[in-house]
Formats: C-alpha cells, structure tokens, sequence
C-alpha cells in the first residue's frame, strides 16, 4: 500500500456519486416509495448510517415487516450506497420488506475488517431491536452485491460463530469471495489491477487476507449458515468465487439456489435487463418464502 494508492481509491470514491449508474435500467418497482428514513445506528467503530426503506403500510393493526440488511458494492473504496437505491425499492416493493442499506466504511478511510464488523452490529442491533426500528429483527435476511457480497458472506459467518442472531436468508450478488489467492489475469470489467488495488488498500495486512471474514471461499467450515441466494455473471472475473462458494456451501449442507447470468460481465444485471427481471422477482420469492411471507396476490387470512 502507497500514498498514490490511497490517492487512486479516494478518487474513485469521491467520483462514484457521479460515476455509478448501473442501476437506472433496472427500476422496475418501487420508484414511488417515499424517501428512506436515515437512521444512525452504533457499532464497535462508532454509529453508522443506515438509509431504512418500508413497505406500504396495511389497513389496522398488524406485525412489523422483516428486514433486508443490505450491503452495497464499490470495490471496497466506493462508499455510496444510493448506488443499489433501484434494488432496495425494489425489494420492499416486490416483497413486502423493508431494507436497511448499510452505509458501511471502506478505504482508505478505514481498512478490513472495520467495514464488516460495522455490518455485523448493524445486522445485530436489528435482529435484537428490530422493535425500537419498526421492523421484525427475528426475520432477517442479508444481501450484497460485489465487495457488499463479501461483507454480507462474512456477517453471516460472524452470525453463525458469535451466535448473536440468525438471518433466514443470504443473497450474495457476483461477490468478491477469495482475497487471498493469487490473483488471476482474467479478461472482464474487474480486472487484475483492480482486484489488486482493492488488496492493498483495504486489505494491506496480507497475512489476515486468509482469514474467514476476509475471503469466505477459504472457511474451514461453511456448515450451520443460512439458506443461501448465490448470483454469478457468465463473464464476470469474479464468477469463480461465486461458483466455488456456491457449490462448497452445498457440500456443506446448505441449501442453495445458484444462478448464472450467462454472457454478461459483472453488472450482469444491467448487461441483461430482460433477464434481469426474472432474476430480480426470483430472489423476491426467496425473500418472501424465507421471511414467512404469503405469495403476492393471496390474502391474508
């Protein structure tokens, strides 16, 4: 790690706001949905922002809704959560959740594990105090896309090794599983300097790279972790760690649903909107069915 990296990640992060679009193809529901209430929720680094998304609230009385812990992308120096704005409204809208996006810390204002500690209280506060937020913290599900797939796969082992809570779901979307094995000149948008760079600066202690929180591919035991939604793009360069975790997580007893995405790169849902529809309402279902939810459209008896 260098000054000129450091210089290189704060750049790409300062510029993400004005840079990241990949989502506006993808608005499909949810768009009327008032703005998200900004929370500020502690942590062992300090109080966090979280943007909390609700549902539509029902006629008369009736119980909180379960809640999406979500984790945005940015290759762990993009901290920007409105870039995953589409999904979260998506979500709530399609399933009937609400969705606490995570405003999690990366580099070079912080290093690993910092970010994945603040997601693993952010998740812990919820599920034991979900009441104090409106929400149902005893149904809760983690999601994340890119770096926010890694911190989502490590809180679910933080879950699951602490014993503080146990989410009903994981969505892990192209996530960045393995940041210890050397890295593979792969062709795609996330190429090898990059995955490189994100070493260095958010993971500079090499030695901890191996560690489970770090690259979740690399767990000795993936076993006793919730239901889980892996998502991998056909071209992306990160698509072996989510196969691998996929098919490791199986091995282990998990229940798995994989999709891939086929010729698409790592925005694998903005390559293929049409697509993208059928995945996106697919992982809704998954959310509804581990949350307890009754399928749209049945009433409530």
């Amino acid at each position: 790690m260098t000054f000129l990296d450091d210089a290189q990640a704060w750049l790409m992060q300062k510029s993400a706001p004005f840079t990241v679009r990949y989502g506006d193809p993808l608005r499909f529901a949810g768009q009327d949905l008032p703005a998200p209430e900004r929370l500020r929720v502690p942590t062992r680094h300090g109080d966090v922002r979280v943007d909390l998304y609700r549902p539509a609230p029902r006629p008369g009385p009736g119980a909180p809704p379960p809640v999406v812990v979500h984790f945005h992308g940015g290759a762990f120096v993009m901290r920007y959560p409105e870039m995953d704005d589409w999904w979260c409204r998506y979500l709530v809208a399609t399933a009937g959740v609400a969705v606490a996006n995570v405003d999690w810390s990366v580099a070079p204002q912080a290093r690993y594990p910092v970010g994945q500690e603040e997601g693993d209280d952010v998740a812990a506060e919820l599920a034991a105090h979900g009441a104090e937020y409106g929400v149902d913290g005893r149904r809760l599900v983690v999601s994340g896309f890119s770096a926010g797939g890694q911190v989502a796969a490590a809180v679910c082992l933080m879950a699951r090794d602490h014993g503080s809570y146990a989410p009903v779901l994981q969505v892990l979307g192209v996530p960045a599983l393995d940041l210890a094995s050397p890295v593979e000149d792969r062709p795609g948008m996330v190429g090898a300097d990059l995955r490189r760079l994100v070493r260095r600066v958010y993971f500079p202690d090499v030695a901890r790279r191996r560690e489970p929180y770090a690259s979740p591919l690399l767990a000795d035991d993936l076993s006793r972790l919730p239901p889980t939604v892996v998502l991998t793009g056909g071209r992306d360069a990160l698509r072996p760690d989510g196969d691998r975790y996929a098919a490791r997580l199986r091995a282990a007893g998990v229940d798995v649903v994989h999709e891939v995405t086929p010729d698409v790169d790592h925005y694998f849902l903005t390559d293929d909107p049409e697509r993208a529809r059928v995945t996106m309402a697919m992982v809704a279902e998954q959310v509804r069915a581990a949350c307890g939810l009754l399928p749209r459209g049945v009433a409530q008896p």
